[in-house]
C-alpha cells in the first residue's frame, strides 16, 4: 500500500504505436438475454453481475507485466504503475466515437494483477470486440487498426458452449493435514505477537478430457451466483463476491468481506449461523482488521470517506459474511489504478500488518497464488472501473483448471473449521466444473 497519487501522468515508452480507431453504438437486445451467449468460442473475457457486465473477444492490444525478482518487497505496486501509464499511452492514440457514454463504453480494458510482485501473470487486455449492458442499455464497442470498419461485421454469434465432461480431482500443494499445520503454526505466530492475521489459501487441481470451455463456467456461475461477479481474465475464472473497488466520475464504493459461516439448512438455522457469527470475537476481530485496512488505504485518497461502524450481514447461495460497504469520494489527482494499488492486498486476503502476513504466507502456504486473491476487472477511458478480487475462482489452461480457496487466520482460529471452511469456498468451482447428470 505505497502508491501515491500522480499529479500528472507521463507517457510509458511502447514500440507498439498503432493508432487505435473504437467505436461504440447502441445495440438492440433482450434485457433478459445472457451476454455470454454472445461469446465465440475460444478465450473469453467478461465481466457479469446477473444479466448486466461486459464480455469482449480478440485481441487489440495487450501488456504482461514482467514479475519482479525475488526479494522484492512484497507491497511493490510497480505492476499496477506500469499497467496505468501503457494504458494512458493507448488513449493517447486512440480515436474514440461513443454513442452510449455509459460506464464500460469506449476504449475498455480488462486486467488481472497477481497478488504477489514476483508473481507471473499481471495482464491487460483490450478486446477486439466488447459487448456490454447496463441499466437496460446494450452496447456494441469494436476496436480496428483501420476507420470506417463497420462494428456489425465483427459481431459473431457465439456457438453453443460445450459440457466439461469427466473430470479428474487432484490434491494441491500440501495436503489438508500439512495446511492444518500451516494454520497451527501461523496461530502460534499471531499469539506470540509476530503479526495480528494471516490469510492461508489452499489449492486443488482439476483435469478434463478436452479444453474447457469457459462460457460453460461463466454461465453456471453467473446463474447461480447472480450478486457476485463472474469474472474470466487472463484465465482466472470465478464469482467473487468481494468488490475491491467501483469507481465512477469521483466517487468509489469498496465492500470488505471478512467472517465466514455456510448457510443454514433452513430459515432459523441461517438466522442462528449469522447471528452467531455477529457476536463471534474471532469474525468480528478479522473483520474489524479487514475495515481498518481499508480506512488507511483510502484516506490518503479522499477528499470524503464514509465506512459504517459495525457489519452487516452478505447472504450468498452457499455461505454467509460479514460485509461493510464504504463510499469515498476521491481526490481530483487519483486515478482508479492508484486506488487498486492502494487498496491491495486488503487485510481480508493478506493479513495484518501487510508486509508481514504476505511473508509468512509466501512461506507457509507451499505454492505461487499467481491471479489468485489479486485484483481483477475493467478500466475505460473516462476512469470508471470495476475491481474486484479473484476469489471463489481457478485459472483455467486448456484441459486443466487450479482451484483456490482460504481463509483468515487469527489467535482464535481453529485448524478443523478452517479446513472446513476453505472446502465449501472449493465447491463454487468444483461445482461448475461438473456437468449436471444427464
Amino acid at each position: 500500500m505505497n502508491a501515491v497519487p500522480h499529479p500528472q501522468k507521463q507517457s510509458h515508452p511502447n514500440p507498439d504505436a498503432r493508432k487505435l480507431f473504437v467505436r461504440t453504438v447502441a445495440l438492440r437486445d433482450r434485457a433478459d438475454s445472457s451476454l455470454v451467449r454472445r461469446l465465440p468460442d475460444g478465450v473469453p473475457l467478461a465481466w457479469l453481475s446477473g444479466d448486466d457486465g461486459i464480455v469482449g473477444w480478440g485481441e487489440a492490444a495487450r501488456l504482461e507485466c514482467a514479475p519482479l525478482p525475488e526479494g522484492t518487497a512484497p507491497t511493490d505496486t510497480s505492476r499496477f504503475d506500469e499497467a496505468a501509464r501503457w494504458f494512458d499511452a493507448l488513449l493517447e492514440r486512440a480515436e474514440v466515437e461513443d454513442e452510449v457514454d455509459l460506464p464500460g463504453t469506449g476504449l475498455v480494458t480488462f486486467g488481472t494483477f497477481t497478488f504477489a510482485p514476483t508473481s507471473a501473470g499481471s495482464t491487460l487486455i483490450v478486446p477486439r470486440v466488447v459487448v456490454g449492458r447496463r441499466a437496460g442499455r446494450t452496447w456494441l464497442t469494436t476496436v480496428t487498426d483501420e476507420p470506417g470498419t463497420h462494428p456489425e461485421e465483427l459481431l459473431r454469434p457465439g456457438s453453443a458452449p460445450r459440457p466439461v465432461g469427466p473430470v479428474r480431482w487432484r490434491p494441491g500443494s500440501l495436503t489438508r493435514e500439512e495446511w492444518m499445520g500451516a494454520v497451527a503454526g501461523t496461530v502460534a505466530r499471531i499469539r506470540a505477537g509476530e503479526l495480528e492475521k494471516a490469510v492461508l489459501a489452499r489449492d486443488s487441481f482439476a483435469d478434463a478430457d478436452a479444453p474447457v470451455d469457459v462460457r460453460v463456467l461463466l454461465e453456471r456461475l453467473r446463474t447461480r451466483f447472480p450478486a457476485c461477479f463472474t469474472f474470466s481474465v487472463g484465465g482466472m475464472v470465478g464469482a467473487t463476491p468481494e468488490l475491491l473497488l467501483r469507481r465512477e466520475g469521483d466517487q468509489l464504493t469498496s465492500l470488505v468481506l471478512a467472517g465466514t459461516r455456510p448457510r443454514g439448512e433452513d430459515a432459523e438455522s441461517d438466522q442462528r449461523l449469522g447471528q452467531e457469527m455477529l457476536a463471534s470475537a474471532k469474525d468480528v476481530e478479522e473483520h474489524g482488521l479487514a475495515v481498518d485496512s481499508l480506512r488507511a488505504a483510502l484516506e490518503p485518497l479522499s477528499e470524503e470517506l464514509v465506512v459504517p461502524a459495525w457489519p452487516h450481514l452478505l447472504r450468498l447461495a452457499n455461505v454467509q459474511h460479514l460485509a461493510t460497504r464504504a463510499h469515498a469520494r476521491l481526490s481530483p489527482e487519483v486515478s482508479a489504478l492508484d486506488a487498486v494499488a492502494a487498496l491491495h492486498p486488503t487485510a481480508a486476503v493478506g493479513g495484518t500488518p501487510t508486509a508481514t502476513a504476505m511473508r509468512l504466507i509466501a512461506e507457509v502456504e507451499g505454492m505461487d497464488r499467481g491471479g489468485y486473491a489479486g485484483p481483477v476487472g475493467w478500466l475505460d477511458g473516462a476512469g470508471n472501473s470495476e475491481w474486484g478480487i479473484a476469489l471463489r475462482c481457478a485459472h483455467v489452461d486448456g484441459a486443466h483448471a487450479r482451484l483456490y480457496a482460504g481463509g483468515g487466520i487469527v489467535a482464535g482460529s481453529d485448524p478443523v473449521s478452517e479446513v472446513a471452511e476453505a472446502e465449501s469456498k472449493f465447491r463454487v468451482m468444483r461445482e461448475a466444473l461438473t456437468d449436471p447428470e444427464a
